[in-house]
């Protein structure tokens, strides 16, 4: 029960309640031996009774007993009255920042800032004793009538928690210790860090993330993670980011970049000190001016920020200074004929994989690129030529298919789904410059504020680059076989732009204007490629090279930027690693010429077996650069596609039992899809291109080589075969339509008969697998806004050119799912959902069909991206085994730089 006013514990009588926690009841008493008012904690009964926590809080609370700092409200001591526990804690007067914040909304942000200041030297002197608070939260911050901040409660979670380690979820906002110490997180959800949350043990960095989420709320006002119940606030922690577009215009740089820093989810990425956090405050505070990002200008960085290299880089850092160094002498001194190659090497810690998406500044002199750090998130990493330093820009994590600079070398412009967006690199959170409808493929930025990009399986768009809504540039000219425009490139004049046409099997660059109609644009034809070009003026600003990629290697050919015309004959670069490398077609080129390309390091894979608990139960065969698996029917054999640089991939037979592959004599197509097996195991299905990124034909061949393979199927669509019914009469495949829409065909493979749709509709399927029965296909759509697995029945008519009834559908993943596969008595269906989980779900299809409840089966091994290839696994035709293909770790391949690329030019 509450005390009433006069009740007296020791020499402390009582005033009033002040408030109420989950400890117990807090109240302001007077101290009659030493004249002073005080704040008393009386603590619950059920945990003033339990004299092992009671003893292991009192040591504790002796360590808290010895903070005395300014800003931190001091305990004074642990009391006990007539069975009575209590803590005895300083009086702070004035109101918490909780209530300031209801009652007024957003601090000023000078204000805002003085506050946050007082917090962080606060949390500094607690963490040098090694004292973390654990519930930091503006309800536990104070602010006095003068404007002094006091921190109360500091520390009283871990002595309240005593010597465990980790906790386990429990209530919230304030997460109530009444009842009993199991089942509960210690902290407030909206406060918690992702590792709290997750009931895991926490350091001084918990207390850094809860300080980010302070300053956040301080500067907009709004929580930075809420949700209506306390699962969706502890679901926000763990998955969502802040919304950094609701921060202040006049947030200084210095202020927003630590605060990114001290919300990120994985600890290891983040502000490792908030002493750090607390010079980027004095900085600004003390007026020192912001950082000025002008051309290749180079920013006054901030302690903390200078410091970040030496944590990334270890052991690598003496290679890395000598990189810089030579870059900047080589720079300088480089003569117009001497080409000069330098290396760009990646982290040791922490390890970087990159997904091939980067690009080079117009000056020449930064290089922004994507890759996936260890929390698997991937986001735009920084890299100066003439610096150390690699670092993220936080609120990239959405980056997905796009990358490309302002011509000022300012702000990088890139895919994040819905919209295109822009960051400056300098700090800040991106910002929105419109929404898109298809994946961007390719932009490009004038000096007059102008973006264009390209889309998948759509034609080329203009917006501003302050933002708007984007307008139609080019029309699809279908009667010519334009399936798609991208990779525009704008010209010196910034109103002249190189673009791709690309018309399915192959594409050629024509030149396009702003000044022009969309349906009047130049049809022209430069030069034949299926990867776009890009421009390098020369000393004489009317001509210079065009650079494209023809069959692997990257072309050069003189180009007049005036009268838009090519002359001579294209030269190949063929000196030093270039050849070997741009069949990926993975370079870029600034506006000083400065070439950057980087080839895909081959990731051995080992194939491995698992039981359907998740243990390894051993590896089969020797580690290769495999990229996809396919088990006969019989689970004897299996086929594995193997990468190879500057050529198709390539087959090779496993056989399962002896442990031992030999290379087949087919080359496939390079997007990884190895063959399917006919049942009898005597024949295979597989797509071969005919250029770089274009899958045009389908084969079928048999094994015993006694006879040619047979063309099934050709037309200008980029498909992929996909299933084998088990009686061999059809074959289902997925076709990528100029639309950037896919659906599921089938072809009949008894003679004459021709291909029909399996269900066509306007949302994307694929992936489809028949039954064993051959009754039923699995097949991947998007009809719900997010992949999932479903099952229709399959009954062709009896003349074999159609469905005659497609019937019910039924959904079998829940939550998201990709890559299903029957097991093959057809009871049991396998898939992956994206968090790369392997998943089993029973299935009966007689007298109807039925699923059952998906259940785990185990965490999949996954590859450097973070998700696991559709066509990376199989299951063992009992389903008590599955085989997938392990990466070994390995580091990625650096970047190289070429300067003075033009003498590499042989004609």
């Amino acid at each position: 029960m509450p005390l009433s006013v006069g009740t007296k514990l020791g020499t402390y009588s009582v005033l009033s309640q002040i408030g109420a926690g989950g400890m117990g009841e807090v109240y302001q008493a007077h101290d009659t031996k030493l004249g002073r008012d005080v704040a008393i904690k009386v603590l619950r009964e059920a945990f003033a009774h339990d004299f092992d926590k009671l003893a292991r809080f009192q040591r504790e609370a002796k360590l808290l007993a010895s903070l005395n700092h300014p800003n931190i409200a001091t305990i004074h001591g642990l009391e006990d009255s007539n069975g009575t526990s209590y803590l005895v804690m300083e009086l702070v007067p004035g109101e918490t920042l909780a209530q300031c914040i209801k009652r007024d909304g957003a601090v000023p942000v000078e204000e805002a800032l003085t506050i946050a200041k007082q917090i962080a030297e606060a949390l500094e002197a607690a963490h040098e004793k090694g004292i973390i608070h654990r519930d930091l939260k503006p309800a536990n911050v104070k602010l006095t009538p003068e404007g002094k901040v006091k921190v109360l409660d500091f520390g009283l979670a871990k002595a309240f928690a005593g010597d465990g380690s980790t906790e386990d979820m429990g209530n919230s906002p304030t997460l109530s210790m009444a009842a009993t110490m199991q089942g509960v997180i210690l902290g407030t959800a909206a406060y918690m860090s992702p590792e709290q949350a997750k009931g895991k043990a926490v350091d001084k960095r918990t207390d850094i993330w809860a300080f980010g989420a302070v300053l956040y709320e301080l500067l907009t006002g709004q929580m930075a993670f809420r949700g209506d119940t306390m699962t969706d606030t502890l679901a926000a922690v763990l998955k969502t980011e802040p919304d950094w577009s609701q921060l202040p215009a006049a947030t200084p740089v210095r202020v927003r970049v630590p605060l990114q820093r001290c919300l990120q989810k994985d600890p290891k990425q983040r502000l490792r000190d908030i002493g750090d956090a607390r010079i980027s405050l004095d900085e600004v505070l003390s007026g020192a001016p912001e950082p000025a990002v002008t051309g290749a200008a180079k920013v006054s960085t901030p302690l903390w920020r200078r410091a970040i290299p030496w944590a990334l880089f270890g052991a690598t850092g003496v290679a890395l200074a000598a990189f810089a160094w030579l870059y900047e002498t080589q720079l300088r001194t480089a003569s117009p004929a001497q080409t000069v190659r330098l290396q760009i090497p990646l982290p040791a810690k922490p390890p970087l994989h990159l997904s091939g998406l980067f690009a080079v500044s117009p000056d020449g002199r930064k290089l922004a690129f994507v890759a996936t750090s260890t929390d698997g998130i991937p986001r735009i990493w920084m890299r100066s030529m003439d610096s150390l330093e690699i670092r993220p820009l936080m609120g990239t994590e959405s980056v997905s298919t796009e990358l490309f600079w302002s011509p000022d070398s300012r702000f990088v412009g890139f895919d994040a789904g819905q919209n295109l967006e822009k960051i400056d690199i300098s700090g800040g959170p991106p910002e929105t410059v419109c929404a898109v409808d298809a994946a961007p493929v390719g932009g490009s930025w004038n000096k007059d504020g102008v973006i264009i990009f390209g889309r998948f399986g759509k034609s080329l768009m203009r917006v501003s680059a302050a933002g708007g809504v984007a307008t139609p540039l080019t029309v699809l000219n279908t009667a010519h076989g334009d399936v798609a425009h991208t990779e525009p490139w704008f010209l010196p004049d910034g109103r002249h732009f190189l673009y791709l046409r690309d018309t399915g099997p192959s594409g050629f660059v024509s030149v396009g204007s702003l000044d022009a109609k969309p349906e009047e644009q130049d049809s022209r034809r430069l030069a034949e490629t299926g990867l776009g070009a890009v421009y390098v003026p020369s000393a004489n600003a009317s001509s210079g090279q065009l650079l494209f990629l023809r069959r692997g290697a990257l072309m050069e050919q003189a180009f007049d930027a005036r009268d838009m015309k090519l002359s001579g004959e294209p030269v190949p670069i063929v000196d030093g690693p270039i050849e070997a490398f741009l069949d990926a077609g993975l370079f870029s080129i600034s506006a000083s010429g400065t070439l950057v390309y980087w080839s895909r390091g081959n990731v051995e894979n080992e194939p491995t077996w698992f039981d359907a608990q998740g243990k390894a139960l051993g590896k089969v065969g020797e580690p290769g650069a495999y990229r996809g698996v396919s088990l006969s029917w019989d689970g004897t054999k299996a086929f594995l596609s193997r990468q190879n640089p500057g050529e198709n991939s390539s087959l090779w037979l496993l056989d399962v039992a002896r442990g031992t592959t030999t290379r087949s004599d087919v080359n496939i197509a390079a997007d990884d899809q190895p063959p399917l097996w006919a049942a009898d195991g005597r024949n295979i299905i597989f797509g071969v291109e005919d250029q770089p990124g274009q899958m045009v034909d389908i084969y079928e061949k048999p094994l015993s080589g006694a006879a040619a393979a047979t063309l099934l199927v050709q037309s200008n669509e980029w498909k992929t075969p996909s299933s084998w019914s088990a009686d061999g009469r059809f074959l289902l495949y997925t076709v990528f339509e100029g639309n950037s829409k896919s659906h599921l065909w089938v072809l009949p493979l008894a003679a004459r008969q021709k291909r029909f749709p399996f269900h066509r509709t306007e949302f994307n399927e694929h992936d489809g697998h028949f039954s064993p029965d051959g009754h039923w296909v699995a097949y991947v759509s998007d009809e719900s806004e997010r992949s999932e697995v479903y099952v229709r029945p399959f009954s062709p008519d009896p003349s074999g050119e159609g469905v005659s009834d497609t019937g019910d559908k039924f959904l079998i993943s829940d939550g998201g799912g990709y890559s299903p596969s029957w097991r093959q008595d057809g009871r049991e269906l396998y898939y992956l959902d994206f968090d790369t989980r392997l998943m089993a779900v029973s299935v009966t299809t007689h007298p109807a069909f039925h699923a059952d409840a998906p259940r785990f089966l185990f965490q999949a091994p996954v590859r450097s991206s973070g998700r696991i290839d559709r066509t990376a696994w199989a299951p063992s035709p009992d389903g008590k085994r599955f085989l997938f293909l392990v990466p070994e770790a390995q580091r990625e391949t650096p970047f190289t730089v070429v300067l003075n690329w033009q003498s590499l030019l042989k004609r």
